[in-house]
C-alpha cells in the first residue's frame, strides 16, 4: 500500500480509519497532497473529488445528513477552508457531523507574505464544536486533538476542524508507516435524567398542550410515541413537512391553520404547555403566534440543545424523545378536552376552503405546489430548497411514506442543490429536488460533479427572480425592489443540462408538466424539468388564498 512520507498526514488518516471514517469528500489542490495520496490509496475509504469547495462541502453535508454519522471533506490552504464555511454553519445549526481537515502552511510562513496563506487556525471560531490546531510533528498530543474532534462531532454532533500544517515536499510517498497513533476510546457522559413527577402533575391538569415538532429525521420518533400523542383529546400536534412525523389526527398546514386566526381564536388556541421536539421551525406565523400568546410552561426534549425560540423556555429534557416518553406516559392520564376535536374541526374546515381556493386559480406557484405534492410517487427522497419552496410545500399533505429534507440550520439557499445530490448518493432511493430558480442557479456548481446517480431528479421552478420577496410585507414594484431584491432575470438551465449531462424538460403551464411528468421521473438519467410560473401573478394568489381561509363563519 502506498503512504504518504509524511508522518502527520499517517496518523491523521490512519485515526479516521480507526474512528471508521469512511466518505472522504476532496477538494483538489497541492498543500491536501499528503491527505489525499494516503485517503486515495487506502481501500477503507471512499473517496470523492469535487473542484469546488463550497460544493464539496455541501456534498458532505448531505452524504452526512443521511448517514447520521461524520463525512470528512479535505482542503488545501488559504481561503479553500472559508469555502467550506456556509456548510459548517448549516451543520453547526443541524446538528450534523461534518470533520472539515484543512492542509496549512508551517506556522513559521503565516503572515510573512507566504502564497495561498492565510490564519487558518480557528477560523470558524464562531459555528464549530471543537477546533483541533495541530503541530507540524507527529505526537501523542496531536492524536488525542485529533480523536477528541472526531468523537465531539460523533457525540454532539456538528462541525469540527482538524488543522494540519505540512512542509514541503508534498507528493512523497511510502510503503510502510513510520507512525502508529495511539488509538483511545473517548466515552460520553450519560445526561442525568429529570425526575418527571412535577411536570407529570402539570400535564395531568392542563386541558390544551400543545405538541410542535420541527426538522426530524424519519423514525427519530417511534410511531408508538406519536399514536400515544395523536390519541390523547386535550393534545394538538402540529407537523411540519421536514418533520417526517404522521398520524391522521396531527395538524401538518400549521400556516393554513393559524394565519386566518383573529384574536378571539388565538386565545382560545393559546396551550397551557407547549412542548417541542425535533429542529428549526419553518413556520413564522406559527413563531409569532406563541411569542403573542405564550404558554404557562415550554418543555423541550432533545439530548443536545434547546433553542428559546418562543421566549417561554422553562424545560429542557435532555434525553431521546422515545426514552422520555417511556418515562412520561405511564404516569399520565386521560383528561377531558375538546382541544384537539376543535382544532381537527378547523383543519377539515379550512381544507374544504382550500380545495375550492385551488380549484378556480389559474397557474401559478401555488398551483404548481399542489399538482407535484400531489403526484409524487411513495417512498422516495424529498428534497426542497429554501426560500418559496420549503413554505409553499408547507401548505400540502405529503404522503407519509416519503422521506422530506431541508437545510433549515441557517435557512440559506446557497448549497441546497449539492446537499440535495450528497444526499441522494447514500440514499439508494429515487430524490426528487424542489428549488427556485435563484437558488439553483446559485449553487448551479453542483452539477458539477461526477457522483449524480441517475434516478436524481431536479423541478427548478423559474419564476423569473426571487419570488418570496413579493411575498414579503411591504414591498414596491419599482426598479431598485426588480433589481436588488428580487433579482429579476431571463435565465433558464437549458443549456446548464445539456452542458452537465442532465436530460432537460420544460412546461409552461399544468397540462405540460402533466404531460412531462411520467418521462420526468422514469429516464434513466438525471434530470431537470424547469417550470415557468407567472413572475408577478405569484404573490397576489397567495395573500388571496390567505384570505379566502378567513371566511370561517
Amino acid at each position: 500500500m502506498i503512504y504518504p512520507k509524511i508522518p502527520l498526514a499517517q496518523s491523521v488518516i490512519e485515526i479516521c480509519k480507526a474512528k471508521e471514517i469512511q466518505h472522504i469528500v476532496i477538494s483538489p489542490g497541492s498543500r491536501n497532497a499528503p491527505l489525499t495520496i494516503g485517503f486515495t490509496n487506502n481501500p477503507a475509504f471512499k473517496c470523492y473529488s469535487i473542484a469546488d469547495e463550497r460544493s464539496a462541502a455541501f456534498f458532505a453535508l448531505g452524504m452526512a445528513q443521511q448517514l447520521q454519522k461524520p463525512v470528512a471533506v479535505v482542503c488545501t490552504s488559504g481561503s479553500a477552508l472559508l469555502n467550506y464555511y456556509p456548510a459548517v454553519a448549516e451543520a453547526f445549526y443541524s446538528q450534523i457531523p461534518l470533520i472539515v481537515i484543512s492542509a496549512d502552511r508551517p506556522h513559521d510562513k503565516i503572515d510573512i507574505g507566504d502564497g495561498q496563506t492565510i490564519r487558518q487556525e480557528n477560523v470558524y471560531a464562531n459555528h464549530i464544536l471543537c477546533n483541533a490546531n495541530l503541530t507540524e510533528e507527529a505526537s501523542e498530543e496531536n492524536d488525542l486533538k485529533i480523536q477528541e474532534a472526531i468523537f465531539t462531532a460523533i457525540s454532539k454532533k456538528g462541525p469540527i476542524h482538524i488543522n494540519v500544517p505540512f512542509e514541503e515536499p508534498l507528493y512523497e510517498t511510502v510503503e510502510e508507516l513510520s507512525v502508529k497513533p495511539v488509538i483511545v476510546n473517548l466515552v460520553s457522559e450519560e445526561n442525568e435524567q429529570v425526575d418527571l413527577e412535577e411536570f407529570v402533575q402539570i400535564w395531568n391538569t392542563s386541558q390544551k398542550k400543545l405538541v410542535l415538532i420541527g426538522g426530524n429525521y424519519p423514525g427519530a420518533i417511534s410511531q408508538e410515541c406519536l399514536n400515544k400523542l395523536g390519541e390523547d383529546t386535550s393534545v394538538v400536534v402540529m407537523t411540519e413537512v421536514i418533520s417526517n412525523a404522521h398520524h391522521p389526527n396531527f395538524i401538518t398546514n400549521i400556516d393554513t391553520i393559524i394565519t386566518p386566526f383573529n384574536e378571539d381564536d388565538f386565545k382560545e388556541f393559546q396551550p397551557d404547555i407547549l412542548l417541542t421536539l425535533g429542529g428549526m421551525i419553518v413556520s413564522k406565523r406559527i413563531k409569532a403566534f406563541l411569542r403573542k400568546y405564550k404558554p404557562k410552561q415550554h418543555w423541550h426534549v432533545d439530548t443536545l440543545r434547546a433553542y428559546n425560540t418562543f421566549d417561554c423556555l422553562s424545560q429542557h429534557f435532555e434525553e431521546e424523545p422515545d426514552n422520555f416518553f417511556r418515562r412520561f406516559f405511564p404516569k399520565t392520564i386521560n383528561i377531558d378536552s375538546v382541544y384537539q376535536q376543535k382544532a381537527i374541526e378547523i383543519r377539515e374546515f379550512r381544507a374544504e376552503k382550500h380545495k375550492e381556493y385551488l380549484d378556480q386559480i389559474p397557474f401559478s406557484d401555488l398551483k404548481l405546489f399542489e399538482t407535484i405534492l400531489r403526484k409524487l410517487p411513495d417512498n422516495i427522497q424529498l428534497q426542497v430548497s429554501n426560500s418559496s419552496p420549503i413554505r409553499y410545500a408547507q401548505l400540502f399533505p405529503v404522503d407519509k411514506s416519503i422521506e422530506v429534507y431541508c437545510n433549515r440550520g441557517t435557512s440559506g439557499i446557497d448549497g441546497s442543490t449539492t446537499t440535495a445530490i450528497g444526499a441522494s448518493v447514500i440514499s439508494k432511493k429515487q430524490t426528487v429536488f424542489i428549488t427556485g430558480d435563484i437558488s439553483f442557479f446559485y449553487d448551479s456548481n453542483a452539477l458539477w460533479n461526477n457522483y449524480i446517480p441517475k434516478n436524481f431528479k431536479i423541478i427548478l421552478i423559474n419564476n423569473g427572480g426571487g419570488g418570496i420577496f413579493r411575498i414579503l410585507p411591504g414591498h414596491q414594484e419599482n426598479e431598485t425592489f426588480n433589481t436588488y431584491f428580487e433579482t429579476s432575470h431571463n435565465l433558464t438551465a437549458e443549456h446548464l443540462a445539456k452542458m452537465y449531462g442532465f436530460n432537460y424538460l420544460k412546461a409552461e403551464n399544468e397540462s405540460g408538466l402533466i404531460q412531462n411528468w411520467n418521462d420526468f421521473l422514469k429516464d434513466e438519467k438525471p434530470m431537470i424539468l424547469e417550470v415557468f410560473t407567472p413572475e408577478k401573478e405569484n404573490d397576489t394568489i397567495l395573500i388571496e388564498y390567505f384570505k379566502s381561509l378567513k371566511q370561517l363563519k
